[in-house]
């Protein structure tokens, strides 16, 4: 780890330390919300309604691929800052080169096995007679570059967990860039359609992976992608498992509940279901932010975890109070112009009143979104598996039965809080693990004398 790194792992204020992690990759999250905007935009120009469907219905199997990624990454990249913590330098070239090419694997596994499957999973997303062509187009080209979509979110993690901040939002935002102006090539100059949109993602996220390589292979002190390397023992496969695996299911469980949701609203009419895509697309935009906050921290958590549990402990003290500032100044601003934001998408009228609505209701839980993806968070960077599993099926457990009950009790009202409660569910027993978790998690007395 170069020394300005180790400077913010070690000895920068609490309050620039937490910046220069978290801040970029607030920054990208955010980056990453735009492009899947543009992205719609791009293909929206063609006035097919059967590709936008296409490029709705593959989200599903764009989040499994990106899951894959993160149960590498993050588990790997947790991993690797407690190591830093301990100065194992050794074991980081391990971890990292683990990393690195268990997560191409993991994409080549995917692609193998997919391939053959393709009709059924096209089936399977939801594709009409009109879109299935479009969908099966998209698929392909997803499932042929599955191996380069996997690497790349894992070695975000990996370059975030030592400390290099600015490189992985860099990174980040070199992949969008690129993909966005690869999506107009492929649809203003060549007319590839959906073929085009699919094969700029795959290329933008091939671009991003060659970037954090080279940044692994020859500018970082520790990291690395030499073969030489790589080890899998029950050690690494244990630590990486342990902390990966709930952040796979949680992605899996997203997604899961995303479509049980849509079932429920599809019950109240196209305007239901218009009004909360259009409410969940900008409250997207903060939950991105807080996200960004709280994964951004984890390297940071994990270091001092091992190095200095008083500086985790204030580490996270201040990252609570950022949540909440940044809570508030969203919610603010979204109960005094929620109508001009929802106007933005539409001038129904009745839309922009349910719209609204929705957008008053799901922001009243973005302080406890932010907590519980903070509770997350700290239960990765401090190697608590279960702690993690649990946090990674809470909300889904809850929202399921929850959505049953208000929806009988209150109907469309019903549907719409039944979100904000599983959330207060998640959050609560996400506090209460803290606090049964508080002895481990505490400073050593050397540490309150110093």
């Amino acid at each position: 780890m170069d020394s300005e790194n180790l400077y913010y792992f070690e000895k920068a204020p609490i309050a620039k330390a937490v910046a220069h992690f978290a801040v970029p990759m607030m920054l990208g999250t955010s980056m990453s919300v735009i492009y899947s905007i543009l992205n719609a935009y791009f293909l929206g120009t063609l006035h097919d309604t059967a590709m936008l469907t296409a490029l709705a219905l593959t989200l599903p199997l764009f989040a499994i691929i990106m899951a894959l990624g993160n149960l590498i990454g993050v588990g790997s990249g947790t991993f690797i800052s407690r190591l830093l913590g301990e100065k194992k330098y050794d074991d980081v070239k391990h971890v990292s080169s683990f990393a690195f090419y268990s997560s191409l694997v993991l994409g080549l596994i995917m692609m193998a096995v997919g391939l053959p499957l393709i009709d059924p999973i096209v089936h399977g997303l939801g594709a009409t007679l009109e879109s299935f062509d479009f969908t099966k187009d998209y698929v392909t080209i997803m499932l042929i570059g599955s191996p380069f979509v996997v690497l790349f979110f894992t070695l975000e993690n990996i370059v975030r967990s030592e400390g290099a901040a600015i490189t992985s939002m860099i990174g980040m935002i070199l992949s969008v860039v690129v993909n966005i102006i690869l999506d107009a090539f492929v649809i203003f100059v060549f007319h590839w359609d959906v073929i085009g949109v699919a094969s700029a993602t795959v290329i933008s996220n091939l671009v991003g992976s060659a970037f954090y390589a080279f940044h692994m292979g020859y500018k970082s002190q520790f990291l690395t992608v030499s073969v030489k390397w790589f080890k899998a023992t029950k050690e690494i496969l244990g630590n990486v498992l342990k902390i990966g695996i709930p952040v796979f299911i949680m992605s899996v469980f997203m997604g899961a509940m995303s479509l049980i949701f849509n079932h429920f609203l599809v019950e109240y009419g196209d305007q239901a279901v218009a009004a909360f895509g259009i409410s969940s697309r900008l409250l997207q935009f903060p939950e991105f932010i807080l996200m960004g906050l709280c994964e951004g921290v984890v390297p940071l958590i994990a270091f001092s975890f091992t190095a200095n549990k008083l500086r985790m402990k204030n580490t996270i003290g201040f990252t609570i109070k950022a949540i909440v500032a940044l809570a508030v100044v969203f919610g603010i601003i979204v109960y005094l112009i929620s109508d001009h934001l929802i106007g933005l998408f539409t001038n129904d009228p009745q839309l922009i009143e349910m719209g609204s609505y929705i957008l008053h209701v799901t922001f009243l839980s973005l302080f406890i979104t932010g907590m519980t993806a903070l509770f997350t968070g700290i239960f990765q960077a401090t190697a608590q598996g279960t702690a993690a599993f649990i946090m990674s099926i809470i909300q889904g457990i809850t929202l399921i039965p929850v959505l049953f009950i208000a929806n009988q009790m209150n109907g469309f009202h019903g549907v719409v809080w039944s979100l904000v409660i599983a959330d207060a569910v998640a959050f609560l027993v996400g506090a209460s693990m803290l606090y049964v978790l508080r002895t481990k998690l505490q400073p050593d007395l050397s540490e309150l004398v110093q």
